[in-house]
């Protein structure tokens, strides 16, 4: 990794001779992971919340993929602001922002709810997306700043094996306090799913904002190391995106939770068709489990793994083994079919922390304007979920298993660009000056 070594005004740099970060910086890392577990949590839930409105609002494939679109979007309108944010108020401020931002957005959830109006929902999501965003673009980078250059990779992945935690509990949770509460709907008048109970979804997201506020508090009273980078010199023009790693990077990161949004948010609907496992809501509902627990146990597998073997490499391998497993999977069926989906959750594991520090390496005094292009990047999971969607309705009325299979070639292309970046794209090339 060739990250620049940052100057701190209030704690010095780690020793860049060493694999460990400093205690100051250790304290730091540890309350980061109470971020990064919220963030999984509350993007997880979407994999529960679509097929719910899908089922209570008779929505497509494509119409139902709005969810992906809303949150993710955000991440594309928000992510540049969001950056501008935390170059302004510090790393500090920005979690701040982004905690007070996503607890208004679950406060939304209410009204929404109260209304039965499929707009409004689509409008809280957005407004939560907006205070995840923040979070992510102050997350990111100052983790992958907080300490050596080159165990960067390792530091933000065990920071997201806690979100991936975050990620294994969320389905378990969201399947028992939201499906469970989802009849059949096809055996109901509209009458009667007009009048269905929708508190579990009130009071959950109500439970949520309450916790972003308590969390928001106790950060406040932290201490956090404060990070400067050295100043622009005299006469610079150069800019963030004329790093070609960091472009290449941009899509790296699109393609990736594009794939990983797209697989998880179906998942329920492919492990309900017969010729898959015939599963009731609730019960594939808590087998997306898996998916994410298999995310959490690579991630804590990565921090050693990262520290032994190059990060291009290790992306590279587990690109293609995500590729194997997605074919594996909608060319057999039963137990084979579904087991191997879920397993493209351990292969995701690392793509993300080592796509974001290998785009940012190097990079400097323009890590934060970077944080805000890569975190706009991650409206891949808005755009690829509906392109998936589409497909999958394009074929077999829109509910067959054969054009959920169909859709799934969509992330097996995300991945083989991601094979690419771990090989050749993610190499470090200055630009002329």
């Amino acid at each position: 990794m060739a990250l620049v070594a940052p100057t701190s005004t209030s704690a010095s740099a780690a020793p860049t001779g060493t694999d460990q970060p400093t205690p100051r910086y250790t304290s730091a890392l540890a309350s980061l992971t109470v971020l990064f577990f919220m963030m999984g949590f509350i993007t997880c839930l979407n994999d529960i919340l679509i097929p719910y409105l899908k089922g209570l609002f008779t929505l497509s494939y494509a119409k139902v993929n709005l969810v992906n679109f809303c949150f993710f979007g955000a991440y594309l309108v928000m992510g540049v602001p969001a950056g501008w944010l935390v170059k302004r108020l510090g790393y500090k401020g920005g979690m701040l922002v982004g905690f007070l931002i996503a607890a208004a957005g679950c406060c939304l959830f209410f009204p929404a709810a109260e209304s039965r109006t499929f707009a409004l929902f689509l409008g809280a999501l957005f407004v939560l997306a907006t205070g995840v965003v923040t979070l992510q673009v102050a997350g990111n980078p100052y983790v992958a700043i907080l300490g050596p250059p080159h165990t960067a990779s390792s530091r933000l992945t065990l920071t997201q094996a806690f979100n991936s935690l975050a990620t294994t509990i969320a389905p378990v949770l969201g399947a028992r306090l939201i499906l469970s509460h989802l009849p059949d709907l096809s055996q109901l008048t509209p009458a009667q799913t007009a009048a269905l109970d929708i508190t579990s979804v009130q009071y959950l997201y109500l439970g949520i904002a309450a916790v972003l506020v308590l969390i928001s508090l106790l950060l406040a009273f932290l201490k956090l190391p404060q990070i400067a980078h050295a100043p622009a010199p005299a006469g610079d023009t150069q800019r963030a995106w004329h790093f070609r790693h960091l472009v290449l990077g941009l899509v790296g990161i699109f393609a990736y939770v594009g794939a990983e949004v797209a697989i998880g948010s179906h998942i329920v609907s492919y492990l309900g068709q017969p010729e898959v496992m015939g599963m009731a809501a609730r019960d594939a509902g808590e087998q997306v489990a898996f998916y994410w627990g298999a995310a959490m146990l690579g991630r804590f597998a990565g921090i050693f793994v990262l520290r032994a073997v190059r990060p291009g490499r290790v992306l590279a391998v587990t690109a293609v083994g995500a590729v194997l497993l997605v074919l594996l999977s909608i060319n057999t069926s039963g137990a084979v079919a579904m087991w191997s989906l879920l397993a493209v959750g351990l292969m995701n594991a690392v793509m993300f922390p080592v796509i974001f520090t290998l785009a940012v390496a190097g990079l400097g005094r323009h890590t934060e304007d970077a944080s805000g292009l890569l975190s706009a990047a991650i409206v891949g999971g808005a755009l690829i979920p509906p392109l998936f969607g589409l497909l999958a309705d394009s074929q077999s009325g829109g509910g067959g298993v054969h054009a959920l299979r169909l859709a799934f070639l969509l992330p097996v292309l995300c991945y083989l660009y991601i094979l690419w970046y771990g090989l050749k794209g993610h190499v470090v090339r200055q630009p002329a000056q």
